[in-house]
């Protein structure tokens, strides 16, 4: 991507309606750039609607990704398996209709055994995924998303390392990563996290991030809930120093309860910076 792109996690709270064309309508009133089309209770979005949905994003700006269903366990077993890959597919599917460039995936849990067997599970079923879509020639990128508990498959380097696979990417969530830590809050940690994604990937890599980012709770055992900005000890501000320093591009969803205010208080900051 030419730029660094800030949206919201679905459609704006302040939009005329709840539907995904309102959503992609108020996020370019705001001035943002982005939004993730969020499939997380299902994929229940038409092919009618999707492209529909692509015409309005296309014709006013917006760049879309889509999340996909919680309920995903490529670690799992059987039908749970074979529910959570049919549930990637469907979302890329739909997502590819969209125009989205990116799946977000939480990929799964570790339920005993090591957690380099379960990496090795999943990356299996990803690849299986993979060569599905491409047999269909459905061109969308798989982002695992970094988790906010230790029960989860997604640490940093578990989401870096499956880029292995082609067509599979990281989404970083900062939030996650400071919930699951109680550390990753200051400009360096932040940092810490953009060179390793370098390191991994390249300066290709930092040209083409996806970010989840919101105020967080957390206990000992990691997340707990998201919060706006200002109800938390989530450090936003230099979190943008970082970026800037960095030049990332690419897209930074908000998925602070307040949505919108949020992804538009990072982006006055982020903005404020770069100046």
């Amino acid at each position: 991507m030419e730029h660094l792109l800030f949206g919201t996690a679905g459609t704006p709270l302040s939009s005329k309606g709840n539907d995904s064309l309102s959503g992609i309508e108020r996020v370019h009133e705001l001035g943002l750039g982005c939004m993730e089309l969020e499939f997380v209770r299902g994929v229940k979005m038409g092919e009618k609607t999707a492209r529909r949905v692509g015409e309005s994003a296309k014709r006013l700006g917006i760049i879309l990704s889509v999340h996909a269903p919680y309920y995903i366990n490529l670690n799992g077993e059987s039908k749970t398996l074979a529910k959570s890959r049919e549930r990637i597919l469907n979302s890329a599917r739909i997502g590819s209709v969209c125009g989205a460039k990116s799946v977000v995936i939480h990929a799964g849990y570790i339920q005993g055994g090591s957690r380099d067997a379960v990496y090795d599970r999943i990356k299996k079923q990803l690849i299986v995924i993979q060569e599905q879509l491409k047999s269909e020639g459905v061109d969308i990128t798989l982002r695992i998303e970094t988790m906010g508990r230790g029960s989860q498959f997604g640490s940093l380097d578990e989401v870096l390392r499956i880029t292995e696979i082609e067509g599979v990417l990281p989404c970083i969530d900062f939030s996650h990563l400071h919930a699951i830590t109680g550390k990753y809050n200051s400009k360096e940690e932040f940092a810490s996290i953009l060179a390793a994604v370098e390191e991994r990937l390249g300066r290709e890599g930092l040209d083409n991030m996806h970010i989840h980012v919101s105020g967080i709770e957390y206990s000992e055992k990691g997340e707990k809930k998201h919060l706006v900005f200002e109800e938390s000890d989530f450090n936003y501000k230099e979190l943008a120093q970082a970026f800037s320093e960095f030049n990332i591009k690419g897209m930074v969803i908000s998925e602070s309860p307040n949505l919108e205010v949020d992804a538009m208080a990072l982006k006055k900051e982020y903005e404020r910076i770069k100046i």
